[in-house]
């Protein structure tokens, strides 16, 4: 797997969710490095967010909210070239025994629900040009050749889910060019992680934003860490 990059991402656009902490924003951060017009999906936007990227409101629990942030971006900027669907929540439960439902429900909606009504409305902007992207931040957690019924399985299903969502998106519109592609971050230090994780936000979001660099005719549909393919 030998992708193309672009040299630079000066004149694209770029959306990312959940960009005022974590991961999302450090690769807002690393979007904005590379010159792309980025914008930071937040559900408020008082929120901080990198210099250079500006500030979208969306709630990825509210389908109308994202369709708006769309129609904000492609407004603003006239077009929209790349779309990481990076916010997520984790979850409890030791088992599906065990699982409050409201609590499962909330997971399934932010992590893989919104990911997907995203990209719906996303799609139309994306196929405009050539080579637009999606990146689903995923997990290794979400990989099913290994074992997945463990904590937090609601999680667990939803980052299974992300990596469907990618394949569904390759396998559909990767003819008209599409690249979708997901990642594994590892195991980061954040309000999800936790302090003990051994990845910086930095580290966990240089795989997106590499991904996010792909030039046409680059791998999609595949699931990456640290810029390698990994398995599903």
């Amino acid at each position: 797997m030998d992708p193309q990059l672009h040299d630079s991402l000066d004149g694209q656009v770029a959306l990312v969710t959940g960009a005022n902490r974590g991961i999302g924003r450090e690769t807002a951060r690393g979007l904005v490095d590379h010159g792309a017009t980025v914008f930071a999906g937040v559900r408020d936007t008082d929120y901080e967010v990198p210099d250079g990227a500006t500030p979208v409101e969306l709630d990825v629990t509210d389908e109308a909210s994202l369709e708006r942030a769309v129609e904000e971006v492609v407004s603003a900027a006239g077009d929209l070239d790349v779309l990481v669907n990076n916010a997520g929540v984790g979850g409890t439960g030791s088992g599906m025994a065990d699982v409050d439902t409201d609590e499962f429900d909330h997971v399934i909606d932010v992590n893989l629900r919104g990911a997907s009504l995203l990209a719906k409305h996303a799609l139309p902007h994306l196929l405009a040009g050539e080579g637009g992207r999606v990146v689903n931040v995923s997990s290794g957690v979400g990989i099913l050749t290994d074992p997945i019924e463990d904590e937090m399985p609601a999680y667990r299903i939803s980052k299974a889910g992300i990596n469907a969502l990618t394949v569904s998106l390759d396998q559909t519109y990767g003819v008209d060019g599409l690249i979708a592609n997901s990642v594994d971050p590892g195991w980061v230090a954040t309000d999800l992680g936790g302090p003990e994780a051994p990845r910086d936000p930095e580290t966990g979001a240089e795989t997106s934003v590499w991904l996010a660099q792909f030039a046409p005719g680059s791998p999609s549909g595949l699931f990456w860490k640290d810029r390698e393919v990994i398995d599903y």
